[in-house]
This record gives structure tokens, sequence and C-alpha cells, in this order.
């Protein structure tokens, strides 16, 4: 099922990482959504009832890992493995229809 990043042999962290500006360490193959539940502050807020909001299902279904990543809205943090010197930011207000 799930795997630990951790358990890898190595490196304590394989790059860094922002969100929200703060630098955050990262293992390759981690999701930009298991940055985020590491990360303080990371969280976005509901766009109905303004309550903290984080990632949940971890597999592309529920939409509360919503994020900027690299400067591309509504991405679905769950879908994304990290990259050296990404930048992720919270999303705040409802999600963006593509054109």
């Amino acid at each position: 099922m799930f795997k630990n990043v951790h358990d890898k042999p190595g490196k304590a962290s394989d790059m860094t990482v922002f969100v929200n500006g703060a630098e955050i360490a990262a293992w390759n193959g981690e999701t930009v959504a298991s940055v985020l539940l590491r990360a303080p502050g990371a969280e976005r807020r509901s766009t109905v009832s303004g309550e903290p909001r984080l990632p949940y299902c971890q597999m592309g279904v529920c939409f509360e890992c919503l994020v900027i990543v690299d400067g591309t809205a509504s991405t679905q943090g769950c879908l994304v493995p990290v990259a050296p010197g990404m930048r992720i930011e919270s999303q705040h207000g409802p999600r963006e229809i593509s054109k």
C-alpha cells in the first residue's frame, strides 16, 4: 500500500522545495500533498465554511489538496511528485476551471 520515503537508504532528503516561501526538505518520489502535511501553515481554507483543509484521500478523489504549483492553480497535490526547487503555494478561494 503506502511506502515511507524515509525508509530509503542514503541522504536524509533528496531536495528542497518551497511551501509558501519556506524551504522544506523533500524526498524523491514524495508527492506535493505529503509535503503539505509536514509544512506548518500550509492548509487551505474551505470556500464554503472557511475551515482549514489539508490533503485527505491521497488518490485524487477529494480535491482537498488543491494548491498552486509553480504558478499553476488548482493542481491536485496528491497526484504531483515533487521536483527540486518546486514552488508550492496554498490556494485560497474556489478552484478555477481550465480554459
